[in-house]
């Protein structure tokens, strides 16, 4: 039992891999065992199609990611600065990516998106939930900030989309000309979505 766990998660990791480089399309299952050095057969014990992998894919690095975004989002500094930890810790992946790899691999749901939302409908459903998830984390924080007058948006709800959209953007625009430069601007862009309050600003009326 231990030695078929052993192989699912050997899987899974090559599988990630794989998606991050090269997309999720081109990938056949052969190939995904020979990277994970197990026999074809234990793909199918665990996975009944490539579509299936691809869900637990997308779970794998969903349950990741939520973690790291609580850490952050949730602890007790304040909202705009949990926000901006938020964007400096994605960019400081995509960049220890580059520096690893050569390239700017992107975000795995937003690479995703572009390849398989119109071709399969438990893919897309399941990117549209974990988006979702990651706007009601975001909405949270910025209803914090519009409690402590740090930001004027009417709509938390829709600020929130906003921010994850600017932020899934740039994170394309540096995967397309493989420079996370392109990521500097982000808490400028957020800051200016959300109407906020700049610290000079709040220094001055105080």
């Amino acid at each position: 039992m231990g030695r078929r766990s052993d192989a699912r998660e050997k899987i899974l990791t090559s599988a990630q891999s794989l998606i991050e480089l090269r997309g999720y399309s081109a990938l056949g299952v052969a190939e995904i065992c020979k990277a994970a050095s197990v026999p074809k057969g234990s793909f199918y014990y665990f996975f009944e199609s490539k579509e299936a992998l691809a869900l637990a894919v997308l779970d794998e690095h969903w349950t990741a990611q939520r973690t790291d975004w609580a850490r952050v989002l949730q602890d007790d500094a304040e909202p705009l600065s949990r926000l901006r930890r938020l964007f400096e810790e994605t960019e400081a992946g995509l960049r220890a990516g580059r520096q690893s790899c050569g390239t700017v691999s992107g975000c795995m749901f937003g690479n995703l998106t572009l390849e398989l939302s119109n071709q399969t409908e438990p893919i897309r459903k399941r990117l549209q939930q974990i988006f979702d998830a990651q706007v009601e984390m975001v909405e949270r924080v910025i209803a914090e900030a519009r409690e402590r007058e740090e930001v004027t948006v009417g709509d938390a709800r829709e600020a929130a989309r906003s921010v994850v959209a600017q932020l899934e953007g740039q994170v394309l625009f540096a995967k397309l000309y493989n420079d996370t430069q392109h990521l500097e601007g982000l808490w400028a862009n957020c800051l200016s979505l959300l109407s906020a309050r700049r610290p000079d600003e709040a220094a001055i009326s105080s």
